[in-house]
């Protein structure tokens, strides 16, 4: 049972392998088939596609051809036709050039023609010279030159003439402009009757005071000018001591600094030098008040410290009585006044004006002219430069280049000239003048002399014929070592020496 069982097993799975190979056989013969027809299908569309593809080739190659020879065609008749206008155009330039040799050969005829001509001339004019020459007894050069000389000096003649004119005309109209100006700028300025004195003299209430100002041995005396630096003249005088000393700041502190010990009644050693330093101390305010408050009223702002407390200092100063403080804030509104007329910076005007004589802050302390003081100073703490050239040349002590410098010059010579500004007696200002025009004119040579500006200048006219150049610069020198020698007088005085020839004639 089971040997039939195990045998008919085996011999199923026989049959079954049997069938399944020959139906493997059966789909791979099938599978083979199909891909033999896929691969002629294939080589079919191939062929098709490659005969399409010759096709188009060789209609493009046909079309290509046909451009090709069309082209070549266009070409060929572009070149003809620049051929025949090449042709055409070398006919016309030979044509040309047989014209322009035509042309040339008639010119080198002409030209002949001409220099013969020519010839002629210069012959003729040579013939004409010699007999001119002879007419005039002089060579042609002699009569050029005296033709030249002649017209030279008549143009000559008439550039003088015109040039006096206009110079006579420019100086009537910048004259009569300068006097508008300034008479406008007097005008727009209030000034008070600024005239001080700087007394240097206290009042005391008895002549008892005198010995107790000077104190056991003179220490109370000693101590007060050592503490101020102030002389204290103590003499016949009743009721009065003089204070003497070359700084007006220091006179100021010991005025003050004596007053408050005779009203105290303490005088001794330790309480002078505690109410000298006091009264230093209020001094020394009252120079940045009053110095704030000048530059307040004059409009002009941001001025460094250093320079609010010299323009202070000018509050103790004075010039021929004139308070000088007063006289900068005069000259700096003038001088804002003429600026505005005309038509230049007012702000560096009115700080050129308030700032000209803060040398006179120190001018005892330092050697020379106080406008070169001051400019020294200003230069240190003032941006501007026309600032600093207005204060060095508001005297025109040194060549003027600026218009500011001839503005601030020009208020001050007003402020310091009208009426009431100064307090020098008038017959000390018209001696003085007068000494300064006698000692000018001593000198030989010498034809007229003005003292101007206050006496600040003087204007010397000599004869042209009796002094040359080099001797009007000699004579300036000798006669202002005369006035050195001479006179007393404040700040210093310009020599100015004029030379002039003048050439007048009269057309009748």
């Amino acid at each position: 049972m089971n040997v039939f069982l195990v045998v008919g097993v085996v011999a199923a799975l026989a049959i079954g392998g049997t069938i399944g190979y020959l139906a493997h056989r059966s789909l791979e013969r099938r599978r083979q088939q199909k891909n033999q027809e896929t691969i002629e299908a294939r080589l079919e569309e191939a062929q098709t596609k490659e005969k399409e593809l010759l096709l188009a080739a060789k209609e493009e190659a046909i079309r290509i051809r046909a451009a090709a020879e069309a082209e070549y065609r266009d070409r060929r008749a572009e070149l003809q036709r620049t051929e025949r206008r090449l042709t055409q155009k070398d006919e016309n330039l030979d044509r040309k050039l047989e014209a322009a040799e035509r042309r040339q050969h008639n010119l080198g005829e002409k030209e002949k023609e001409i220099e013969g001509i020519r010839n002629q001339v210069v012959e003729l004019k040579a013939k004409e010279t010699k007999q001119l020459e002879s007419i005039a007894a002089m060579t042609s050069q002699e009569a050029k030159d005296t033709l030249l000389q002649a017209l030279e000096k008549e143009v000559r003649d008439e550039a003088s003439r015109r040039m006096a004119e206009w110079v006579a005309r420019v100086k009537e109209e910048a004259s009569s402009r300068a006097r508008e100006i300034l008479s406008l700028a007097i005008q727009r300025t209030a000034g008070e009757m600024v005239s001080e004195a700087t007394t240097s003299v206290v009042p005391l209430p008895s002549d008892e005071m005198k010995g107790r100002l000077i104190g056991r041995e003179g220490r109370n005396i000693r101590a007060l000018e050592q503490a101020t630096g102030v002389d204290l003249i103590i003499d016949d005088t009743p009721e009065a001591v003089t204070l003497s000393s070359f700084d007006p700041v220091r006179r100021q502190i010991a005025r003050l600094a004596l007053n408050r010990l005779i009203l105290d009644g303490r005088i001794h050693p330790a309480r002078i030098e505690e109410v000298v330093e006091k009264c230093r101390n209020e001094v020394d305010a009252a120079i940045v008040t009053e110095g704030e408050a000048a530059a307040l009223k004059a409009g002009v702002q941001a001025l460094h410290p250093e320079l609010i407390k010299l323009l202070g200092r000018l509050k103790y100063r004075t010039s021929y009585g004139q308070n000088v403080l007063a006289h900068s804030l005069e000259v700096a509104q003038m001088a804002g006044h003429i600026a505005s007329e005309l038509g230049v910076n007012v702000d560096i005007s009115k700080r050129g004006g308030l700032l000209h004589d803060v040398g006179k802050g120190i001018d005892h302390e330092v050697e020379g002219p106080h406008a070169t003081i001051g400019a020294d100073l200003v230069k240190q703490w003032e941006k501007s430069p026309e600032v600093v050239q207005a204060v060095a040349e508001h005297h025109l002590e040194t060549p003027t280049s600026s218009i500011y410098s001839y503005i601030v010059s020009a208020a001050d010579a007003v402020s310091g000239a009208r009426p009431g500004a100064r307090g020098e007696a008038l017959e000390q200002y018209l001696q003085r003048l007068q000494s300064l025009e006698s000692i000018a004119t001593s000198f030989p040579g010498v034809e007229k002399a003005f003292a101007i500006q206050a006496g600040r200048e003087v204007r010397i006219m000599v004869k042209p014929d009796s002094i040359d150049d080099i001797g009007a610069m000699r004579l300036a020198r000798d006669i202002a070592k005369k006035i050195e020698d001479s006179l007393q007088y404040p700040g210093q005085i310009r020599i100015t020496v004029i030379r002039e020839t003048r050439a007048v004639d009269y057309a009748k």
